[in-house]
């Protein structure tokens, strides 16, 4: 099972990306950890990453495909896997397209969660104060305004996604706004096809 899950910032695709590994014995593979674990191995795409996040840069989409591909590639995703913060942007979406192909593979479903924005604000603040609450430190963009921030970004790069998985004819919608039992069984009946 190869899986993409959309969905802005809060929309509780972590949370169900965690159901579904335990699931279906597949990774969750986040663009960071890959990313940082390809540096701390040192492998060559890492050397390149590292040369480029040490010049104060940002690594580009070249290097971060190699990364995803370099990963895919690895035992654990023989079953499948579930990509989360990859791809961000329809160019990254392509040349994630060809290298499946490449590598004789397709995505089996693309899990777009929808949710009102205004509440994923509500949800935010309130994770903020039940964690504050328990003695716990809230994330440092936990507040409105990088909340809000993070949500114009996820809208100018990542919203186009759904456009372009709905035209390949991938996407499956989700409301994400339901119960976290409830959005798991209605991905789980999304994937009964695949």
């Amino acid at each position: 099972m190869r899986l993409i899950l959309l969905g802005p910032p809060g929309a509780g695709k972590g949370t169900q990306a965690r159901l579904l590994t335990q699931k279906y014995g597949i990774p969750q593979l986040s663009t960071g950890d890959m990313l940082r674990a390809a540096v701390t191995h040192e492998t060559e795409v890492g050397k390149r990453a590292k040369a480029v996040m040490d010049g104060g840069q940002l690594v580009s989409d070249d290097i971060v495909n190699q990364i995803v591909s370099d990963r895919i590639d690895e035992p654990d995703c023989t079953r499948g896997f579930i990509l989360d913060g990859y791809p961000r942007t329809v160019p990254q979406a392509k040349a994630l397209g060809q290298m499946l192909q490449q590598k004789g593979l397709r995505l089996d479903a693309v899990i777009e969660l929808k949710v009102d924005e205004a509440a994923l604000v509500r949800r935010m603040e309130n994770r903020v104060a039940e964690t504050v609450a328990s003695g716990g430190q809230a994330r440092s963009d936990d507040n409105p305004q990088a909340f809000h921030k993070r949500l114009v970004e996820y809208r100018e790069k990542t919203a186009p996604l759904s456009e372009y998985y709905a035209g390949t004819g991938e996407l499956k919608v989700v409301n994400g706004m339901a119960d976290v039992d409830t959005v798991t069984a209605e991905i789980e009946k999304t994937l009964i096809p695949a």
